[in-house]
């Protein structure tokens, strides 16, 4: 793909209608009317070419008039690169993706009511314009991220109407919770998490991490390859699931789970102790070595959004005391 063509034809359009309506003046039928300047979110984007992607996405998802009105909004603003990323991963097009009819969900996903410096950021829930929260994390070297996986790269560039924050990746609200993730990887081409799945069928388990945006888990849910080295470990008679006693296997789950916390790989501490779903058995953070316990984090399968929680996938089960 040439990024450099992209939206050629939709930033010919927007230059236009933000030259004759958004852009320097406001005048009436007296030419000796003085000339108005405005400094709108829209325009700060468009007189900054690594906005042009998103400039021509918010001029044809009919945003234009609403970012421009007094606000105030906090916008943060994918760059040209986020973009051209999101296209590759999600194998679309730039045609494409300005016809989604999802287009205006995905750009308000990015913009907060009111007026958010970078001192005013912290950890935790906020609510979008398009009505889905996303969840900032503040790393050990203070970096800001939003959802586990876009970081904001520069901050507080300010417009007469807001503030915009710089991110390096698009964000997208999760729209599946944790057990359809896990079921759709134990279902997919090259499937994950079968043993996982099964496990929670059998203790009954899954009803628990169907729930929607009100709760939160993180997860650290054991690869298939995990699971077959755990029953190796327990001796000859247990094969499969099926062969580990139903007690013993609830309460293994419930010993990856830690309740009440949305915590992204960038909120975990070294050293940390976290409470699990299993009374008064906790884990421990070791990021010096990226474990959890004695169990490594799989790096590139980190940060699983779900709309109930996280999913961080682990190489080894992980065995209460």
């Amino acid at each position: 793909m040439k990024k450099n063509s992209l939206f050629n034809w939709n930033l010919k359009i927007t230059a236009v209608a933000i030259a004759l309506g958004f852009g320097l003046v406001a005048c009436n039928d007296d030419d000796d009317t003085p000339m108005i300047e405005t400094n709108t979110i829209v325009d700060v984007a468009s007189g900054n070419a690594n906005f042009s992607t998103l400039v021509a996405a918010v001029d044809r998802a009919d945003l234009v008039a609403t970012l421009s009105s007094p606000g105030p909004f906090t916008v943060f603003a994918p760059t040209n690169e986020a973009f051209g990323s999101f296209l590759d991963a999600n194998g679309l097009t730039a045609d494409q993706l300005l016809a989604n009819p999802d287009l205006a969900d995905i750009l308000t996903y990015h913009v907060v009511s009111g007026s958010v410096g970078s001192s005013d950021v912290a950890a935790g829930r906020v609510n979008t314009v398009e009505g889905s929260p996303f969840y900032v994390s503040v790393d050990p070297d203070q970096r800001i991220w939003i959802n586990g996986s876009a970081e904001i790269t520069q901050t507080d560039i300010a417009a007469s109407n807001g503030i915009i924050h710089v991110l390096d990746k698009v964000i997208v609200a999760p729209t599946q919770n944790i057990a359809e993730i896990a079921t759709g990887f134990a279902n997919s081409d090259e499937p994950q998490f079968t043993q996982l799945v099964a496990a929670l069928v059998r203790a009954d388990l899954v009803d628990a991490f169907m729930g929607g945006i009100d709760d939160n888990f993180t997860v650290f849910a054991p690869t298939d390859a995990a699971f077959e080295a755990l029953y190796d470990a327990l001796g000859p008679d247990v094969n499969g699931i099926d062969d580990i006693e139903i007690g013993l296997l609830t309460n293994v789950l419930r010993y990856h789970v830690v309740p009440e916390t949305r915590a992204f790989s960038q909120d975990l501490t070294e050293g940390a102790s976290l409470p699990t779903l299993l009374a008064g058995s906790n884990l421990t953070v070791d990021l010096a070595n990226l474990q959890i316990n004695e169990s490594g984090l799989v790096t590139n399968l980190l940060n699983v959004h779900a709309t109930n929680g996280v999913i961080h996938v682990i190489d080894s089960v992980l065995l209460p005391e």
